[in-house]
């Protein structure tokens, strides 16, 4: 494990200097800006911006109940989002959408293992110079600091005993809390950073926590809270994913005493470690109220990705295209923000690095990213056009072979843990498109398997997502939404932001639909994109 921040310095301790190109794990980069302009340097008006990440925090299940101190600090000094998505339910995707604005066919990212191009050299030459922190950094001026957990590496996400990589040092950490517990060593050197960085440009910076991620251990003053709580017991918590991907239908149900007594600890343990985020979140406004600079920062909290606590039989985690594990928290603060405001503004971790290099001025058009700024809607513009409709797409993990732990399940199945429930396979490839309209709140899943599975949910009528309606739902609608996804899939820069299926300015081919046999054409993925 490392921690390592994006750009270097020691503030006001000599000039600045290279830093090796990031790589997997926690990092924590100190640093001071390079390639500062003097226009850009002159230039001291220009907002700070502040993005805290958080690691599988999910929304639908209650997550940011424990965060009373950052929901007041963030969410009600300015605007939350209900209907914020990742393009990928799992950590390095999402967290590679997040610094480059990319859907993962565009950044080719596809899952956590090195082989799906998770912190590749492949993915340092040519991604990583073009994200949005490195063009704060050299291009806009900014001093960029990071400090956690940056892509993804395994194990990487403890409490104690861990390895940081301190502006390509090693430093070791072991189990004394005072000095070793991850969250608060985030806590305590962003802080540092904010006391002793330049005066003279604007910062960015960016502060990934372990936390809620397992092993979920809790500071030891959180460690007997939240006693009495458990997974929210909702309409399909512990229910057979009846007419769903056979991934789902191997789950089973109901499930074990065993099983459900594990994920209501996890379930408490998570909120637990959000505690000391909580913590974390407090002392950086108050540090930057006393600094005289709150007024002139935006702060974004938000998490990689969600997460499920016995959904459909499933035990815990993620990797799944359903809400509980695609739809996460999002609250920013800033100028011009006004308060306690929830907007149902459709957005995607795609739009981070595009909304913040708009805060600093960068021209946007410059960039290849897929996402749109949602500045405007942060500062209340009336008569914004708006997109409907967002991707969610995953590559399955898992080899074709049997798990050794569970020998009687099929080859190619991964994540089986507990009870032999596996929540991810080789071949749990999937894309869908999630429609938000005035009129319609529809998810359009296709999987690229033998079945060719098809999903799709009228979240209006069926907000748990229990009943498939793909067999029974308009076929003409059915073929636009083919049509749509097949178009988001192959989407890049501009051609992601067109409009959707719901959208007045929607155009359809139907001939597009139907090959020269003309039978319908599904959209395929690709086994291997890199």
């Amino acid at each position: 494990m490392r921690l390592l921040p994006l750009a270097s310095g020691g503030p006001r301790r000599g000039s600045p200097r290279h830093l090796p190109s990031c790589s997997p794990a926690l990092l924590l980069l100190l640093c001071g800006c390079l390639g500062v302009s003097r226009v850009a340097a002159a230039d001291s008006r220009r907002p700070n911006v502040v993005l805290l990440l958080a690691d599988d925090q999910d929304e639908v299940l209650g997550g940011m109940t424990p965060l009373k101190k950052t929901k007041a600090l963030i969410g009600e000094m300015g605007m939350t989002f209900s209907s914020a998505y990742v393009p990928s339910a799992l950590c390095c995707p999402s967290r590679a959408s997040i610094l480059t604005g990319k859907y993962p066919h565009n950044h080719h990212v596809v899952n956590n293992t090195l082989e799906g191009n998770c912190s590749s050299k492949s993915w340092q030459k040519i991604e990583e110079p073009n994200t949005f922190p490195a063009i704060l950094r050299s291009v806009c001026g900014y001093q960029t600091f990071f400090a956690g957990k940056y892509l993804n590496e395994e194990k990487n996400s403890k409490y104690y005993n861990y390895t940081l990589s301190i502006n390509g040092k090693a430093r070791k950490h072991g189990e004394n809390y005072s000095v070793d517990y991850l969250t608060d060593v985030l806590a305590n050197v962003s802080l540092d950073f904010l006391d002793y960085k330049s005066n003279s440009e604007p910062f960015f910076m960016m502060i990934s926590t372990p936390a809620p991620h397992s092993p979920w251990t809790a500071a030891p003053q959180y460690q007997n809270t939240f006693q009495n709580v458990f997974a929210p017991r909702n309409k399909n918590f512990n229910i057979h994913g009846t007419n769903k991907h056979w991934l789902i239908r191997q789950a089973k149900t109901p499930m074990t005493n065993s099983s459900i007594q594990f994920l209501d600890n996890a379930f408490r343990k998570r909120w637990q470690t959000l505690l000391s985020v909580d913590d974390l979140v407090e002392k950086l406004v108050k540090r930057l109220e006393f600094n005289g600079e709150l007024n002139n920062t935006y702060i974004f909290y938000t998490s990689d990705n969600g997460y499920h606590t016995g959904q459909f039989s499933l035990p815990i985690d993620k990797r799944q295209l359903y809400e509980f594990d695609i739809k996460v928290p999002l609250l920013v603060r800033g100028p011009g923000i006004k308060p306690n405001q929830t907007t149902k503004m459709l957005v995607a971790n795609i739009d981070l690095g595009p909304t913040i290099l708009d805060i600093a001025g960068y021209n946007l058009n410059k960039t290849q990213m897929d996402g749109m700024s949602f500045l405007p809607i942060l500062k209340g513009a009336s008569n914004l056009t708006w997109r409907s409709d967002v991707l969610v797409e995953y590559q399955g993990e898992g080899r074709n072979v049997t798990d050794p732990t569970c020998p009687s399940l099929s080859p190619g199945v991964s994540q089986c843990f507990p009870d032999c429930v596996c929540e991810d396979a080789y071949n749990n490839t999937y894309a869908c498109v999630r429609t938000m309209s005035h009129l319609w709140n529809l998810q359009y899943c296709e999987f690229d398997d033998q079945e060719v599975f098809v999903e799709v949910y009228n979240l209006t009528a069926d907000p748990h997502q229990i009943n498939n309606i793909a067999k029974s739902i308009d076929p003409e609608l059915l073929g636009k939404m083919n049509y749509r996804l097949m178009m988001l899939q192959s989407c890049s820069g501009p051609t992601c932001r067109t409009p959707g299926v719901f959208d007045p300015g929607y155009r359809f081919d139907p001939r597009l639909m139907f090959s020269n046999h003309g039978t319908v054409r599904t959209r395929r993925f690709s086994k291997h994109l890199l």
